[in-house]
């Protein structure tokens, strides 16, 4: 039985202490009088407005300068800032609305200056010793934000000048442009200004908005495209400053497998023999209004606010996405806990009062993503933010385009359902994010058990063999997810009945055989868990790949220009192609993960010696499986474009050009299949031979040799490529192209410093034997094609090992169309 300890619950009375010291500091601010400066006296205030609230304001229209009165000095509060207005470009990564940094902060006055200190959080004493926390607040550095200088001060208290500290880049977006290499650009204040549209002032929290131009020379092609003028970008930038919650909200301890995300701090008044990390979840405040009865109504609902300009029929789609948590929250028994509904159009989506699901529009498509305002002492979510891209529901549609075509009757709608599927499902994950929930990425085993996953369409054929895929996505929650819920938001009546309750709830996940592996072991490269894979499907992955593969092949068999709405070009089917060519990518990744993987989860010791094996080998003969399925995309007969699909796809016409969408190409125009099955079998081949992998499949045989060795997947690969017998004509020249592909990434792995030297030997053994069977190729072939081929990759090893493995005589494989957000 998994359980949360003695040392554990010790924990959160310490956590409970430290944030009742935190509190001490901020009590003050309860009973804030907002006195109303004395502006007749001041002739700072000439003309300026007045604006009462949490923290007071004064505006002066003339100056356009704005004066904040300090009467809290060295009372914490909240910091945030945001981007209010995006650039407009995913690849960027300025989006509308997009959540910065929160900080605890308070201000402090010395002579004539007031500073805004940032306190350092992630160290700490949780004592009651007043001398043991100085010691860790002295022994770590903070931070000074901003430094004012006192304008003016009546009985005490001070009137700074706000506006270069609200002028400046906080949100780092100078920054942010020259990582993506976008150009040198800096902050021109002359045309920069406070944006008072959006700058209010409510009883706890103080909103502050500017436009801010960035001025630069040399812009990117990012920038050109989405910026009527790139030499100057013009933002809006929000800081609020909000009144820090009161004491009665009690942390929840994080465990691994409670598939939330973890925050923490160093607690050096922790016990020596105890770990001085402090782990909790982030989650939102709720409790019971009447907590002694099983079903109660909440003290305050959490409700979420749906951006009013996204268009029907996606508003719908989004609110009742969205609107599937409020089941989980009923399980544990609340009514109506979780509500979602449209923002008010007098309501401001920046202000930190509001839960917000936003729907923000880039030139390209791209990710979608929660993210949360969180009270770095205890984990409390203050607000909770969803970023939808807009173009999202569009990919979907074409993907379903490419599958079924428009010519049937009805089928247009049917695709539009598929897509708005999808769009429910996609709210759905972020808004669980923002509830504190993170990825689990092994729920597709257990028949998709969680939004948290992200879900490949679930593609079928039918016994008359027309593709159907309007069940493509699920409906509701899964069991995990009402299991997360259950695990975070479930209330107790003492800290004993917690600790018990959340030691049940996760051995209620082990009982029912849910999976959770989340995202570091996901996306690493790499990867080791065979059931850890983003947009896959099922318990058996090869299965799963057989069977795209058989759906992608019936549908490029029925590809025609039924798969074209009226009025579009012929070109334009090569873009609609695209996501069914490659409809096995993902599949394939997931396959790749059982060649030197191994089955794990996030255990924690119990003081039970363990009955089982923690980490278990996948069994070689499913290695060996995944291994043939692997294969199988690599030939000729997968990879070749039908004949018909070829003559089909004329060259783009004037004003439909290319894209990042098209398939890569070396014949400047139309469709150039060689190029296309080049980039789907590199896709395959790298996944084989990534370093990481072979590491892995060296150092697991080396434990049990009945697992394949390096040798065993080389000989396999070649075997299945440059050993195979010849073909002619398309199905001839896709070989080599594969062929080249395999002997580019051996050579590139045999010269890479970052691979073992063990991996590299055998790499040495298979390249010697490969050199000789060429040798005799080129002499015994006598097809020019296959001579020329022989021959090159004669070449490319002997140039190769001629010039210490400085010397790459192949070409790279070309880029393959970006997938994710798929």
């Amino acid at each position: 039985m998994l359980s949360v300890t003695e040392s554990a619950r010790r924990t959160w009375r310490t956590i409970g202490l430290l944030v009742c010291w935190t509190m001490a500091a901020g009590l003050g601010s309860l009973v804030h009088a907002q006195p109303e400066w004395d502006a007749e006296t001041s002739q700072t205030l000439d003309g300026a407005s007045f604006h009462e609230g949490y923290f007071d304001y004064y505006y002066q229209p003339a100056t356009g300068r704005l004066f904040l009165v300090v009467d809290r000095l060295d009372q914490q509060f909240l910091y945030v800032n945001s981007l209010s207005t995006g650039v407009g470009s995913n690849d960027i990564g300025l989006d509308r609305g997009q959540i910065g940094d929160s900080r605890v902060v308070q201000f402090e006055q010395h002579g004539n200056k007031v500073f805004l200190k940032h306190i350092n959080l992630d160290f700490r004493a949780g004592s009651d010793s007043f001398m043991e926390r100085l010691s860790v607040q002295e022994a770590f550095a903070e931070s000074i934000l901003a430094g004012f200088e006192v304008v003016d001060s009546q009985d005490g208290v001070a009137l700074i000048d706000m506006t270069d500290f609200l002028l400046s880049d906080a949100h780092g977006v100078v920054t942010t442009l020259q990582n993506s290499q976008q150009g040198n650009y800096s902050l021109d204040k002359a045309r920069s200004a406070i944006y008072l549209e959006r700058t209010r002032n409510f009883p706890l929290n103080t909103e502050f908005e500017a436009q801010l131009t960035f001025a630069g020379n040399s812009p990117g092609a990012w920038v050109r495209s989405v910026t009527p003028t790139p030499q100057a970008i013009t933002v809006r930038q929000h800081h609020s400053f909000v009144q820090l919650p009161d004491d009665n909200y009690q942390p929840r301890a994080f465990h691994p497998a409670s598939g939330f995300w973890s925050r923490g701090f160093q607690d050096f008044a922790a016990p020596i023999n105890e770990d001085m990390t402090r782990r909790f979840i982030p989650r939102h405040r709720l409790q019971k209004r009447n907590p002694d009865v099983a079903v109660s109504e909440p003290v305050t609902p959490i409700i979420y606010y749906l951006d009013p300009g996204v268009p029907e029929p996606v508003r719908s789609a989004l609110l009742d996405g969205a609107r599937w948590w409020n089941a989980a929250f009923e399980a544990i028994g609340y009514v109506d806990a979780f509500q979602v509904e449209l923002l008010p159009e007098d309501a401001d989506p920046m202000d930190i009062r509001y839960n917000v699901i936003q729907w923000v529009h880039r030139s390209t498509r791209g990710w979608s993503y929660g993210s949360s305002v969180v009270d770095p002492r205890t984990g409390e979510i203050i607000k909770g933010k969803v970023t939808l891209g807009s173009l999202r529901v569009r990919q979907d549609y074409r993907i379903a385009q490419s599958l079924v075509g428009l010519a049937s009757e009805g089928s247009d709608q049917a695709i539009q359902e598929l897509a708005l599927a999808r769009i429910r499902q996609l709210s759905a994950h972020e808004v669980g994010h923002t509830l504190g929930i993170a990825h689990n990425f092994a729920a597709s085993v257990n028949d998709r058990a969680s939004v948290m996953d992200y879900p490949h369409p679930l593609l079928d054929i039918t016994d008359q063999g027309v593709l159907d895929a309007l069940e493509a996505y699920d409906v509701g929650l899964g069991a995990w997810d009402f299991q997360t819920i259950k695990y975070g938001y479930s209330e107790f009546a003492s800290e004993d009945q917690e600790a018990q309750g959340l030691a049940a709830i996760l051995q209620e996940n082990k009982d029912a055989g849910l999976l959770y592996i989340t995202d570091l072991d996901s996306r690493a490269a790499g990867g080791a868990h065979p059931l850890s894979h983003m947009w896959d499907n099922g318990a058996d992955p090869v299965a799963e790949l057989q069977h795209l593969l058989d759906v992608r092949g019936s549908a490029l068999q029925r590809f025609s220009a039924a798969n074209l709405k009226p009025g579009q070009p012929y070109g334009e089917l090569e873009d609609i192609l695209v996501p069914l060519y490659l409809l096995h990518r993902y599949q394939v990744e997931a396959v790749h993960r059982l060649v030197g993987g191994t089955y794990y989860e996030y255990s924690v010791y119990d003081g039970q010696v363990a009955e089982s094996e923690q980490v278990i080998p996948v069994a070689a003969d499913m290695q060996q499986r995944a291994l043939d399925a692997l294969l199988l995309t690599l030939t000729p007969e997968q990879l070749m474009l039908p004949p018909e699909i070829l003559a089909l796809i004329p060259p783009r016409p004037p004003g439909y050009g290319r894209t990042r969408e098209s398939f890569p190409l070396r014949t400047a125009l139309g469709l150039d299949f060689l190029s296309i099955a080049e980039t789907a079998a590199d896709h395959t081949v790298s996944g084989i031979l990534q370093p990481q992998r072979l590491a892995r499949i060296n150092n697991l045989n080396m434990l049990d040799d009945s697992l394949p060795s390096v040798h065993d997947v080389l000989t396999r690969l070649l075997e299945g490529t440059l050993y195979q017998q010849r073909q002619a004509g398309q199905s001839g020249a896709v070989q080599r192209a594969v062929d080249h592909v395999v002997l580019y990434h051996l050579l590139s792995l045999a010269a890479d410093d970052q691979v073992g030297n063990q991996v590299k030997a055998a790499i040495h053994l298979q390249l010697e034997t490969l050199e000789e069977w060429l040798d005799d190729a080129v002499d015994q072939s006598r097809d020019r094609d296959w001579q020329a081929h022989y021959q090159l990759s004669l070449d490319a090893i002997d140039s190769w090992r001629d010039s210490g493995g400085e010397t790459m005589l192949l070409t790279a494989p070309l880029a393959m169309p970006p997938g994710a957000p798929i």
